[in-house]
């Protein structure tokens, strides 16, 4: 009889002590959600896609003809937002950047340094959100890719 109410004892409080370890779904966001880009500005986790389009018109201040850059939707991942800004030049992808990623903690940065740059050479090479996600950072490749796709769709490509 007291071995089972040890082992209940035992068993009681390995599962609070589980429950209570912290993991990264249950990881408070530093900043209220925000998110840092690439260039080192902080970008919040509320804005929403926006596209420019047409001739001379761009999001980043760009005045030349036939060049347009397209924010993605901010796609929020377990570990941080992803967001991603196309530039087009005359309706082909030139350039592919994440404006927001994970950036958290130190294993954040080195995945994101890692498998950004891949991600964003890739969708330039495709010309669409078909792309290989990375080994390793599955979760920044999926909201890389959601981003991806929500930038082309307003494109129109």
């Amino acid at each position: 009889m007291r071995r089972i109410i040890v082992a209940v004892g035992t068993t009681a409080t390995g599962l609070v002590l589980l429950f209570s370890w912290p993991t990264s779904w249950n990881r408070p966001v530093a900043g209220g959600g925000q998110a840092t880009a690439l260039g080192g500005a902080g970008t919040t986790g509320t804005s929403q896609g926006t596209a420019a389009t047409g001739a001379g018109s761009s999001g980043s201040g760009s005045t030349a003809p036939g060049i347009a850059t397209v924010d993605g939707a901010m796609v929020q991942t377990p570990y941080g937002n992803v967001q991603v800004r196309l530039t087009l030049t005359d309706g082909s992808v030139t350039a592919a950047e994440a404006i927001a990623y994970p950036d958290q903690g130190g294993t954040d940065v080195q995945i994101s340094n890692y498998a950004i740059p891949i991600l964003s050479q890739e969708a330039v090479q495709a010309q669409s959100a078909k792309i290989n996600m990375v080994s390793g950072a599955t979760f920044t490749s999926r909201g890389y890719i959601q981003s991806l796709q929500d930038a082309l769709d307003q494109a129109n490509l």
